[in-house]
């Protein structure tokens, strides 16, 4: 992979990008993504945003290779303290981590979302706990995409700040309020995989010398919610 063959992974998050946006891009690793946008001419200006010198060292190399370094500055930055108020961020992009290490990075610099018109966003594990911050922090999910690649399952989940609040329910916030619409195969097949674990886990929590029953209890509401969602009577 590389600024001119981005995965499909980040192809889909680039897909959501507005025209002419000013992105900041958190995580950004060898600047993949910023320097895609830039090369098809689709943004304005980038922060190429990263905790690691070694990723940092990566992306000012790309962009240097590529001749972008007057639209991408690279900065070795924690999380949302890469952006300044001069760059007028109005897009932030964070893709491949886990939903909880997401919501820690934006509940770090919550004044750094002042002016950001939308979030792009593609947590590896945490979905719902995701969701959930975006609910409570009034920012609308606008829209979703799930894909399969390699192996593993990714969804893009894309934000943007609302002045009312509104609430999302439980399905909408454990299984996504456009994926639930769509119910597409890559959703299905994943659904009906976790179906599948979480019954081991629940036979295995049964067995055990000393029961968890609240654990247990957490385990079949789990269990009978994809169940639902699926519309699997199988026991």
């Amino acid at each position: 992979m590389d600024a001119q063959n981005l995965s499909q992974r980040l192809e889909t998050v680039a897909e959501f990008v507005p025209k002419g946006a000013r992105v900041a891009d958190i995580g950004s690793d060898h600047g993949y993504l910023p320097a895609a946008l830039a090369l098809r001419k689709r943004i304005a200006y980038a922060v190429a945003g990263e905790v690691v010198k070694g990723p940092y060292e990566n992306a000012i190399r790309e962009i240097q290779k590529l001749n972008l370094a007057n639209i991408i500055q690279a900065r070795l930055a924690d999380g949302l303290a890469a952006i300044e108020d001069a760059d007028q961020i109005d897009t932030i992009t964070i893709a491949g981590m886990g939903g909880a290490l997401i919501t820690q990075i934006l509940d770090a610099h919550p004044e750094k979302l002042t002016g950001v018109a939308r979030l792009i966003l593609q947590p590896n594990v945490g979905e719902a706990r995701l969701r959930t911050w975006l609910m409570n922090h009034r920012f609308q999910i606008m829209a979703e995409k799930m894909i399969a690649e390699d192996g593993h399952t990714y969804e893009i989940i894309v934000a943007e700040p609302s002045i009312v609040p509104f609430r999302y329910s439980k399905y909408e916030l454990t299984f996504g309020p456009f994926l639930l619409e769509k119910h597409s195969p890559v959703f299905d097949k994943k659904w009906h995989g976790e179906l599948q674990r979480q019954k081991t886990v629940l036979q295995q929590m049964s067995h055990a010398s000393q029961p968890p029953v609240k654990k247990i209890r957490q385990q079949e509401e789990y269990i009978a919610l994809i169940k639902e969602t699926l519309n699997n009577d199988d026991r």
